[in-house]
């Protein structure tokens, strides 16, 4: 069965990137022993993200000037980009833009994930539209040891404690890494 899994590295505040939208920070920390990114993305099969994060790939990695190193990241997995804007693709890259509603193109998402996971790369905003739809079902978290000021927020969303299980925490190197269950809410009339 497909799960919709929201993945995604944070300060120990509860920051993904600071506010010019970068994440030097997360590249300063050792990540020796670190949570296991080849084994989780065995699970994967369909890439879902905001536009801030996947321009922020394309750049970092310059991917449009050396487009081969999609492969190395992504393969030949479909990656939904959700965005309201016209964005270049690498060549070869297997992007689709979506505008509009989360809910209305989960069943094409989940046909395109065929037996495996959705990850939900992020950012933040994003995932809690899952969240806000019922279709997020795990929350993984990468605790590191490193603070923000400010900047784009882990999940800009009011969630209670009877919406997340604790399934496990770990220590991996310079990493606690924290996986929650997401509760379904019950359907209101």
């Amino acid at each position: 069965m497909t799960r919709f899994v929201y993945y995604t590295a944070a300060t120990l505040n509860g920051f993904l990137a600071d506010q010019d939208h970068s994440l030097e920070w997360l590249f300063a920390v050792d990540d020796t022993d670190g949570p296991d990114m080849a084994g989780f993305m065995d699970t994967v099969g369909v890439f879902v993200e905001g536009s801030s994060t996947y321009e922020w790939v394309l750049k970092a990695e310059n991917l449009l000037a050396e487009p081969h190193k999609w492969q190395q990241f992504y393969g030949s997995r479909p990656t939904y980009v959700f965005t309201s804007r016209t964005l270049p693709v690498p060549d070869g890259a297997d992007v689709r833009f979506v505008n509009g509603d989360v809910a209305a193109v989960l069943a094409e998402i989940t046909e395109a994930a065929g037996s495996r996971d959705v990850w939900v790369v992020g950012g933040g905003d994003l995932a809690g539209q899952f969240l806000d739809c019922g279709s997020l079902d795990d929350l993984v978290v990468t605790l590191a040891p490193a603070t923000l000021a400010a900047g784009a927020p882990l999940l800009p969303r009011n969630v209670g404690a009877d919406r997340l299980k604790l399934h496990s925490a770990s220590h991996q190197g310079e990493f606690a890494v924290l996986t929650y269950s997401v509760q379904r809410r019950e359907s209101k009339p």
